[in-house]
């Protein structure tokens, strides 16, 4: 979990305390522009891409997600083992963000780049070249998340490092959102238009990726942490601490179905709506919201407890997917509002919960005596990336059981009626479901299990602060 300070050759010796360079700061912030852009593109576009443009049938296209999206999940904690022994030049992170940059760029690019293949040939080719690229992030992301606690020893700064951070996350999700779906059906959903936007998209990627490359080779090392170096051994650690199960539980039932209506949000423009571009404001009005709306949602924290803050989220939550339902009657306007209910949900979903990790870790130091925020912040991450990736696999599951028709860019067909249905239920009752699942472990989760919380809700180890921004598995 720590370790005795180290200063590499590239990073010059400084006193504790001392602020870092403006420079370390924009690269390192910069580097969320690949975080942020990277799990939100294939997410809104990869499964649609693959019923809608390349003709794969609806539950093939979700494995060749799906299978990726696993072993994502188990490469993390190889590279944060490999990261941690790293002797290389340059230190333990950075040539491994240079890696990353070198190959993730290109790769996405190919990824929507697919030849001229169809149905279960092209998803052979997407899950292979989407596991390529889920590795090739790891390798970058891992020691990303790893480096604000390394960087600095001190609070202050840190939270000005992570500031910036935050900062061009939001700015990621909100304009590769909204920007790749519209290139991408700009040339009428063809396999051309499609290229172009993997490029475009490719290009945002390696800016970002080299800026916080070279942007932090100026960055001292002041410390040193490390994680439980395996999966296994993560979950082992995770069994002692009961009110995390229900913590991570509840997180993982909402982050699936915030990648149910991720996954479907492009079908529900297309065939709800009836425009295939609709999916950009869709996806604002999901997501603006976010800046707005977290520091409401603090206050009421602080006003009310997180715990009850975060109830408030989930039922806005459930009552706005509940709403959705009625869009085929309601019509569009009613639809993008309650969409835009969702993403006030959203800001507090996504702020919350961590709040509330950071409290029950504190606990766990307080009550165990050793510090194993590394071990539990690592196997959150690999939570949520599987329950993202569950998300796309089980809009793929309603696509199919409903009868959804694939096609490729030039023979569009006409979809049966079920497979409508299917849809607004797939955007609508599906994540109500898994809303009201995530309520029950909520109301099972004590804050005061085993032993109270001693740390105030906005106290935060090293580790969970640069954890809590971090929206990239």
């Amino acid at each position: 979990m720590g370790g005795e300070p180290r200063n590499h050759a590239h990073a010059p010796a400084r006193g504790v305390g001392a602020p870092l360079p403006p420079s370390v700061r924009l690269g390192y912030g910069l580097g969320s522009l690949c975080t942020g852009t990277f799990p939100t593109v294939p997410g809104l576009l990869l499964l649609y891409y693959l019923t809608n443009v390349m003709a794969v049938p609806a539950a093939v296209a979700g494995l060749a997600l799906f299978l990726p999206k696993v072993w994502d999940v188990l490469v993390n904690p190889v590279v944060g083992v490999l990261c941690d022994r790293s002797r290389l030049r340059g230190g333990p992170r950075r040539p491994f963000l240079l890696a990353g940059a070198c190959t993730l760029p290109p790769l996405f690019a190919l990824l929507f780049a697919a030849p001229p293949l169809r149905g279960t040939a092209a998803a052979v080719y997407v899950a292979l070249l989407f596991l390529l690229a889920a590795t090739s992030y790891a390798v970058f992301q891992v020691p990303y998340v790893a480096m604000p606690a390394e960087m600095t020893d001190e609070s202050a700064e840190r939270g000005r490092l992570l500031a910036w951070r935050v900062g061009f996350l939001g700015v990621a999700i909100l304009l590769s959102g909204a920007a790749a779906p519209a290139i991408a059906h700009a040339g009428g959903d063809t396999p051309a238009s499609y290229r172009l936007m993997g490029v475009a998209v490719a290009a945002v990627l390696a800016f970002g990726m080299f800026a916080a490359w070279a942007g932090t080779r100026r960055a001292p090392a002041v410390t040193y942490t490390k994680a439980e170096p395996s999966l296994r051994a993560q979950l082992t650690a995770a069994r002692s601490n009961k009110p995390f199960l229900y913590l991570a539980g509840m997180w993982t039932a909402q982050a699936l179905a915030i990648g149910v209506m991720l996954a479907g949000v492009q079908y529900f423009a297309t065939y709800v709506l009836g425009s295939a571009g609709a999916v950009t404001p869709l996806f604002v009005c999901m997501i603006g919201p976010l800046a707005l709306v977290m520091p409401l949602w603090n206050r009421l924290a602080r006003a009310r407890g997180v715990k009850y803050a975060q109830f408030c989220a989930s039922w806005v939550f459930l009552g706005a997917t509940v709403v959705l339902v009625l869009t085929p009657w309601g019509g569009a306007w009613p639809a993008y509002a309650t969409i835009a209910a969702v993403g006030v949900a959203y800001g507090g979903m996504q702020l919350l919960p961590l709040r509330m990790l950071a409290d029950n870790l504190a606990a766990d130091a307080v009550r165990t005596g050793r510090q194993r925020a590394a071990t539990f912040t690592g196997l959150w991450t690999a939570v949520e990336t599987l329950a993202f990736a569950l998300g796309a696999g089980a809009f793929a599951a309603v696509l199919a059981v409903s009868g959804f028709r694939s096609s490729d860019a030039a023979h569009a067909v006409e979809q049966p009626g079920s497979a409508l249905t299917g849809i607004v239920l797939g955007m609508s009752l599906l994540p109500a479901v898994l809303a009201l699942a995530s309520l029950w472990l909520l109301n099972r989760y004590r804050e005061d299990a085993d032993e109270p919380l001693t740390a105030a809700p906005d106290v935060t180890t090293p580790e969970t602060q640069e954890d809590e921004t971090d929206r990239d598995s």
